[in-house]
């Protein structure tokens, strides 16, 4: 008897993780059936491509990338290579060309669709293991269309696959009052406070300001007024 309650309770711990294992398999395939039908050509045609429509644009893009670039030079953070997480048709692609023009830019992106249209490298924010990290990572407008969880980890491998620095933006419930043109923004999306996104990106990063955040680690010199 004892050596049948033995096995019986051996088998129950190997199937444990195989049933997690299935589990999370399966999570992650709903997630990437619902992103595919949310972010088809239809979407990106409403919100990136038609001037009536749209929420942002080339020139918008070229201003946040000369931000971008200029905060992480005045910190003397070298950008030999950029990772825009969640890319989409690429706006910040052509930007960061102009102003960064020595650093090797990758596109990482969920979709299929966008990948097969532009090359980019498919996966996911929550989960991407790229072989190195890259000197900057971008992250503009991906993490409110996670869940809390998902956007926990989230923040959490951003921390793994930056380098250096963080350029991190996320529609926020104070942009959504305060801020945005609802008329064109996509309000499909978990609105969370700023400060919650701010105390997990402090765990792991250091704040430089307008959204530029450096890894723990790596250190930057700031006038006191300079400082967020």
């Amino acid at each position: 008897m004892a050596r049948a309650a033995h096995r019986t309770a051996r088998l129950k711990t190997t199937t444990r993780p195989e049933a997690a294992t299935r589990r999370e398999a399966a999570t992650r395939r709903e997630a990437a059936t619902r992103y595919e039908r949310k972010f088809d050509a239809a979407y990106f045609r409403k919100y990136y491509l038609d001037d009536a429509t749209r929420v942002t644009g080339t020139p918008e893009m070229h201003r946040r990338a000369m931000m971008v670039a200029a905060v992480v030079h005045y910190a003397e953070v070298p950008v030999r290579t950029i990772l825009d997480v969640g890319c989409g048709i690429g706006l910040l692609r052509r930007a960061f060309r102009r102003v960064l023009p020595r650093a090797r830019y990758t596109g990482l992106e969920a979709s299929g669709w966008l990948c097969k249209r532009y090359g980019w490298v498919r996966g996911s924010v929550v989960d991407h293991r790229p072989r190195r990290p890259s000197d900057l990572v971008v992250c503009y407008d991906v993490l409110q269309y996670l869940d809390d969880r998902s956007a926990s980890r989230a923040i959490a491998n951003l921390a793994r696959m930056t380098g250096y620095a963080l350029y991190i933006s996320a529609l926020t419930l104070e942009d959504w009052r305060r801020n945005c043109d609802r008329s064109r923004t996509d309000g499909d999306v978990q609105l969370r406070p700023t400060e919650w996104y701010r105390r997990r990106l402090a765990r792991r990063f250091n704040h430089l300001g307008m959204g530029v955040w450096l890894r723990k680690g790596v250190t930057a010199t700031l006038w006191d007024m300079e400082q967020p």
